[in-house]
């Protein structure tokens, strides 16, 4: 019943924050409730933003390097690739500062605005280096992309078949999307249409 609440109560602080930061313990690791919240944030488009407290305790130790730590969290929440990891001590203030700097950043690709005619460049450029998918003869066309909002950034793709758009080939136009501006520590959103060929 405790465990239930908490998770209520988690769920409304999610809600209302525009960028969530969980802190993990760097000897425990991801927990199980610390990826429910990664993937509760994820659902609700927050920026998220990974601080591992207590570094300074194993450092060098039994957990390897930054490098290793950051590819272990990365690989337990491999649904939100996009999540800021960064190492922290409450205890002796290390990285406290780097975490505002961090929330600034996250916040400012939260709120970033991509014009149309840019959009489609990065477009033009994605399915000539990558035929799109097809089934039955059928091809996927891909007509045009607009940014519809923020928090988090959502795209409005016009394609012929929403069929045809298969979940990969999204991925691979948000990562096109990614390669040119980044969005550090926010999820993007997609929001495919159909228009009729005339």
């Amino acid at each position: 019943e405790i465990e239930r609440y908490s998770i209520i109560r988690t769920v409304a602080a999610v809600e209302r924050a525009d960028i969530v930061i969980i802190v993990i313990d760097a000897i425990e690791g991801v927990t199980e409730q610390d990826a429910k919240i990664a993937g509760i944030a994820h659902e609700r488009g927050k920026g998220l933003i990974i601080a591992v407290n207590k570094w300074d305790a194993v450092e060098d130790k039994e957990t390897g390097t930054m490098k290793e730590m950051t590819e272990k969290i990365k690989s337990t929440l491999s649904f939100c690739p996009y999540a800021e990891v960064i190492f922290i001590s409450v205890l002796t203030g290390r990285g406290i500062d780097k975490v505002f700097n961090l929330i600034d950043i996250v916040n400012e690709n939260q709120n970033m605005r991509i014009q149309t005619g840019t959009l489609n460049e990065i477009l033009t450029r994605a399915l000539a280096m990558q035929e799109t998918p097809q089934d039955k003869g059928k091809h996927l066309r891909i007509y045009y992309m607009t940014q519809v909002s923020v928090k988090p950034p959502t795209f409005v793709i016009f394609v012929n078949d929403k069929e045809l758009m298969h979940f990969s080939y999204t991925r691979y136009i948000e990562n096109r999307i990614r390669e040119s501006f980044g969005f550090r520590g926010t999820p993007l959103k997609f929001i495919i249409r159909e228009r009729k060929e005339k």
